[in-house]
């Protein structure tokens, strides 16, 4: 799948039911989610992250944080609690419609489009902390790695990224499709089946081949914590990097 597959793709998601798909959970599709609970995931998650920031004795307050795939702002308002500036960018321009309507930071949160499959917008060294989470993971792995390179460029010398990736299907039935299922047969049964308004590609990286990216473009994974989640069928591991 190309990048211009996957920008049209969640393009079309953003148009159509954008804090589902940013978020999928039960009795939320079809425009359910209740937005306060929404944010508060956010904050939960970021709250979680902050916690393990502190305990490895790394910061808690940035001036500049980029939050990569924003989509609608669920991190983005999360983080600028923390910030003096928050960029958050994405590839759906109604995912970023989104998230200016719901943003409550006071000026704090920017929504940037970016329909480039890299961060060249954006200058070297710009941001203390670049965060992302249940983004990468629908990404062609190529693309991941493109991108996991361009988070360290854009970070400031000694600057932190968080984010998340899959690594490999649970031992489920849902798990097993996942495994064995070439993923144009997935994505059909996904818009057939499923009614998706657009598939979501699940992409596989192992831990190995993230710290190999990540040194071989000036980073050193700090810390990481992996988690089975059941109700993705895959299982998830979450970085700490500092750039070098």
């Amino acid at each position: 799948m190309s990048f211009e597959q996957t920008r049209r793709d969640w393009a079309r998601l953003g148009a159509s039911d954008p804090l589902w798909a940013v978020y999928v959970a039960p009795g939320t599709r079809n425009n359910n989610w209740d937005v306060e609970a929404f944010l508060e995931l956010g904050r939960a998650d970021v709250a979680k992250a902050l916690a393990w920031l502190d305990s490895l004795d790394l910061p808690t307050r940035w001036a500049s944080v980029l939050d990569f795939g924003c989509g609608a702002g669920r991190l983005s308002q999360a983080l600028a609690a923390h910030a003096d500036a928050v960029t958050g960018v994405d590839v759906a321009p109604a995912m970023l419609d989104t998230a200016r309507a719901l943003d409550r930071t006071g000026g704090r949160c920017t929504s940037v489009l970016n329909e480039r499959p890299d961060l060249s917008r954006f200058a070297d060294d710009t941001f203390e902390l670049v965060y992302t989470e249940l983004v990468l993971q629908h990404l062609p792995r190529p693309l991941i790695e493109r991108y996991l390179a361009e988070f360290l460029r854009v970070l400031r010398p000694g600057g932190v990224a968080v984010f998340q990736c899959t690594t490999r299907p649970l031992n489920t039935a849902k798990g097993l499709v996942w495994r064995v299922m070439p993923f144009p047969v997935i994505r059909l049964l996904q818009r057939v089946v499923l009614r998706y308004p657009a598939p979501m590609r699940m992409t596989a990286v192992s831990p190995s081949r993230v710290r190999a990216v990540v040194e071989a473009h000036g980073g050193r994974v700090i810390d990481s914590r992996a988690e089975d989640v059941p109700s993705t069928h895959w299982r998830s591991a979450t970085y700490v990097v500092r750039k070098r």
